[in-house]
């Protein structure tokens, strides 16, 4: 199996529908540990993202990519815009001239994201930020596609898996990064804002593959 260009396509529409679904509930959880503006603020990002795809459908996935990442660069407030926008830069430059995507460029799209998002925001595992689903979903990725002869959808089923039990566990940490380490110990027993919109963006992509 492979990714079409025209299931990035869709799969970036329905991550904006699934901000807009989940604005309000990405805010509640940002109210408690940070801004309360992450649902707002990715809402309004993928929305501007959704404006621009009549413009770039036709271009490789790189290129898609890249604009994209520019697209939420400019258009998120926050510690979020350069996080998310560095991660599509960094997918696009990594997928250049692309036109589908197999199972090992699925892997390239989440190990070159990740990367960039440690290279914009210095964050280790456990200091309770998106890097804490990102960096899981990558090693049972590259540990799954390599135990079962890189299967692109059973891959990324237990990807998406490991995203969520890691979005989860960042429940019970306490946060080193940004507005809600300000909060030290009082950060724990909340689940990371970032940490979930991540997910929310994983699952995107599984559902875009199943439909």
């Amino acid at each position: 199996m492979v990714i079409s260009n025209k299931q990035v396509i869709a799969w970036l529409k329905r991550i904006a529908s699934v901000m807009q679904d989940n604005k309000d509930y990405l805010t509640e959880l940002d109210s408690a540990i940070g801004d309360a503006d992450h649902g707002i603020n990715m809402n309004r990002g993928f929305n501007k993202v959704k404006e621009q795809l009549p413009n770039i459908s036709q271009q490789d996935i790189g290129a898609i990519f890249k604009a994209v990442g520019m697209t939420l660069m400019s258009s998120i407030g926050g510690a979020s815009g350069p996080l998310y926008g560095t991660f599509f830069m960094r997918c696009g430059m990594a997928l250049a001239d692309k036109k589908e995507l197999d199972t090992q460029d699925l892997l390239t799209l989440f190990k070159s994201g990740a990367e960039g998002v440690v290279v914009r925001g210095k964050p280790n595992l456990g200091d309770k930020t998106m890097y804490d689903v990102w960096a899981p979903v990558v090693e049972c990725f590259e540990k799954t596609a390599r135990e079962n002869g890189n299967d692109l959808m059973e891959t990324l089923e237990a990807s998406v898996k490991a995203g969520e039990a890691a979005k989860v566990s960042t429940i019970g940490m306490q946060a080193k990064k940004g507005r809600a380490s300000y909060l030290g110990e009082r950060s724990i027993g909340h689940q990371d804002p970032g940490a979930t919109s991540s997910c929310l963006i994983l699952s995107a992509l599984l559902d875009t593959l199943k439909s």
